[in-house]
């Protein structure tokens, strides 16, 4: 695959959302061309199903699941909530770690908001590598009825090791869910091998439209049927509402373009990283990577320039589209609860920077940003110094 051309401004935000890919784009685009219900069983209703099923199996073939062990949805907002509610039953410990997207830590927390001594939430070290102790303690002692750990985590990138975890909570017979949406169509994900319960993704991750996810519930699971949307009974009872068949048929091509690239991508991706941080280190006097010693998505960096806040960074250097840390959480005045719970001060949570990039990005692109870091982190320092407003 040749390289992308850079186009300005450099975008190095795939964590908020992917550049939409190609063959996602001409899929949306046919299949916008052709009216139709998945519903309805009249030809343009067949039609628009047999988009609907080509999309499914195309995701199923990244994950390596079967078609019909996937839950179209709006994004993984929704298919975390529609996990974690269709596996937590009363009187039983739901565990979460302390760095899951808000999408999984406000659910469970709303979940256990009368019984706060049911929600156990797993620390983690320095590099934001989850502690396991906490819940072997807690397997042993405690009826579980899922345990909700992300596979990558949306702002430092660092992978979980789920395989101790789903042995720990199968054997205390609880059901495993994991929020892999930073994960899925960046590294290789094989659910025939890794054997959690539940998975929730969201197609714009990977270069598929928004607005479209999925959950992934495996065939023989015990758990309660509890949907968050009733209705006309679509996708098995578990999602009623009309299908997105032009949102689907995008995210079975970015899932498919994806599978074919996903070697190459992992590689390529992986050498940027190396190069943005090798530069930034040798460029940027006291930087640092956070959760550098530990596994990391090959396209996420999390940098902090200590005593210089991230927003001001950003401010100073429009021309790279980066971020503080999760776009869900952007404008919230408090400190990214995922560095704090690596250990970070608050001043230095709030003097970090994430990069993140992927499949159109380029090695012109990663220049281009160092050299407007360098420049904006010294400008904010240098206004620091004289007293003035970065």
């Amino acid at each position: 695959m040749t390289e992308p051309q850079r186009c300005e401004p450099v975008y190095l935000d795939y964590n908020a959302t992917a550049p939409l890919r190609s063959e996602a784009h001409e899929a949306i685009m046919e299949a916008f061309q052709h009216a139709g219900n998945a519903s309805s069983l009249h030809h343009a209703g067949q039609d628009a199903a047999a988009r609907v099923d080509r999309g499914r199996r195309q995701v199923a073939s990244l994950l390596n699941c079967a078609p019909g062990e996937l839950i179209f949805t709006s994004g993984a907002t929704e298919a975390n909530n529609l996990a974690l509610r269709a596996c937590h039953t009363p009187d039983t410990v739901l565990v979460i770690s302390a760095v899951e997207h808000p999408a999984v830590l406000e659910t469970a927390r709303s979940l256990t908001a009368d019984r706060p001594d049911l929600l156990v939430e797993l620390p983690v070290d320095a590099d934001g590598i989850v502690d396991l102790d906490p819940l072997r303690f807690v397997c042993a002692r405690r009826q579980l009825s899922v345990v909700s750990v992300m596979s990558a985590n949306n702002e430092t990138g660092v992978l979980t090791d789920l395989k101790p975890i789903i042995k720990l909570a199968h054997e205390a017979g609880a059901l495993v869910h994991t929020d892999a949406t930073q994960q899925v169509g960046r590294v290789p994900l094989d659910l025939a091998e890794l054997e959690v319960d539940l998975l929730s993704l969201s197609a714009h991750k990977f270069g598929g439209p928004q607005g479209v996810g999925a959950l992934f519930i495996r065939r023989g699971a015990s758990l309660p049927y509890r949907p968050l949307l009733t209705g006309g009974g679509q996708e098995r009872g578990w999602r009623a509402g009309t299908l997105n068949v032009p949102g689907i048929a995008g995210t079975g091509a970015a899932a498919q373009a994806a599978q074919h690239h996903l070697a190459e991508e992992v590689q390529r991706v992986g050498a940027l990283r190396m190069l943005l941080e090798s530069e930034l280190k040798l460029r940027v006097p006291g930087c640092r990577i956070n959760g550098a010693r530990a596994q990391r998505l090959p396209g996420v960096t999390s940098v902090t320039f200590p005593g210089t806040p991230a927003d001001a960074v950003l401010a100073a250097m429009p021309e790279v589209a980066a971020s503080q840390g999760s776009a869900c959480a952007s404008g919230a005045p408090t400190p990214s609860h995922v560095l704090l719970a690596m250990g970070l001060s608050r001043d230095d949570a709030d003097a970090t920077v994430r990069y993140s990039f992927g499949f159109a990005t380029t090695k012109h692109d990663i220049g281009h940003a160092v050299d407007a870091t360098v420049r904006a982190v010294e400008h904010v320092r240098a206004a620091l110094a004289a007293g003035a407003e970065p």
